[in-house]
């Protein structure tokens, strides 16, 4: 491979594993989750098989009794030895390629602990679509080396389900602070006369009750939070209850963080928009303070698998990644930088200052 012109990972290998297999009824081909249709597909013979979609709002898991959830036996966690990506499998698949960084030989199995998915938000598009997506984005890279955006292709964009918790909680909390109104007033006369300002400050408390819904927490490392951030929204309210039938022909990434520090940080979201909805109340332009304490009850989750296609991209020795929302295709991620097109842009405005310096010299 030459390092300067970069490569994608993956090239012509699509043997990625599948969670499970389902052979057609008609042929014994496998099939795959088609996206575009909704459906389960067989490319060797063109059979189609619907199959039943239950909305996800009915299966909302106590978050008291995490542990009483038991995980599927059947299903095995690989670990790629070179970034520690964690995707699940059945137990009769085998994999040759990691999604996240390319790399062959993926063989580390180890019994899936924690809990099976509960929902699931399908892909809507293929990675042929996936590709458009991500050419427009590459397009906008005004420094991305012209190979970056000659070199992609839709077999080296795959589709990954990534680990998320989603929370439902009611909150109970009181809160006591001190908020000020800055008002002005004219003072003095004459040459004296002049304007002040002023704050006039309260004491606040009271008790305030809430509701939050599908709070949706990153759980797993392969992708930085802020690039799952920026790839919101992914309406959760479309997701559906979790069945292997959806991950065929993608893989599944098993989360590898635990569900309590993902509540934390949900508690933490949570804690920000209360001291928000909290401050509505009131017409204030200063906060001295405000303690709140909240209590939860009826706390519930959900372990959603969100649409993600990825891509890898290797230059002068150097990965990098960019993603896209298998819903909606707004697609992030960094890019190699061309040394040639930034020098070429510095040297064009330097010669455009000095043009402008000497005319109007």
């Amino acid at each position: 491979m030459n390092e300067e012109n970069g490569k994608f990972f993956g090239g012509e290998d699509k043997s990625v594993v599948d969670s499970v297999t389902v052979k057609c009824r008609s042929c014994g081909a496998n099939m795959v989750f088609d996206p575009n249709e909704q459906t389960l597909y067989c490319s060797h013979c063109d059979t189609r098989v619907k199959f039943n979609e239950i909305d996800s709002e009915e299966i909302a898991l106590s978050f008291e009794h995490f542990n009483d959830y038991n995980t599927d036996d059947n299903l095995l966690v690989l670990t790629c030895e070179n970034c520690n990506a964690k995707i699940v499998l059945s137990k009769n698949q085998t994999a040759t390629s990691c999604p996240f960084c390319g790399t062959a030989h993926v063989t580390k199995l180890e019994e899936l602990n924690g809990v099976k998915p509960t929902a699931v938000i399908p892909f809507n598009f293929d990675d042929k679509k996936a590709l458009k997506f991500a050419l427009n984005w590459a397009k906008k890279k005004l420094f991305a080396p012209r190979k970056f955006k000659k070199h992609l292709k839709s077999d080296d964009v795959k589709g990954v389900y990534y680990p998320t918790f989603t929370f439902d909680s009611y909150t109970d909390s009181t809160y006591n602070g001190r908020i000020g109104k800055t008002y002005t007033r004219t003072v003095g006369s004459g040459k004296s006369k002049r304007v002040e300002t002023y704050t006039v400050w309260r004491n606040i408390s009271g008790c305030y009750y809430d509701r939050f819904d599908d709070v949706l927490i990153s759980a797993g490392s392969k992708i930085e939070s802020k690039y799952i951030d920026k790839l919101s929204p992914f309406s959760t309210n479309e997701s559906k209850q979790y069945q292997e039938n959806y991950l065929l022909g993608y893989v599944a990434y098993h989360y590898d963080k635990d569900i309590s520090a993902c509540f934390d940080d949900a508690k933490a979201i949570m804690d920000i928009k209360l001291r928000a909805r909290i401050l509505s109340q009131y017409s204030y332009d200063k906060v001295s303070y405000l303690n709140i304490s909240t209590k939860h009850s009826n706390v519930t989750f959900k372990y959603l698998l969100l649409p993600v296609y990825v891509g890898a991209f290797l230059f002068r020795k150097k990965l990098f990644n960019f993603y896209i929302n298998g819903r909606t295709g707004k697609t992030v991620g960094k890019t190699p930088i061309s040394i040639f097109k930034v020098l070429f842009t510095i040297f064009c405005s330097l010669g455009l200052i000095l043009l402008f310096y000497f005319l109007i010299k």
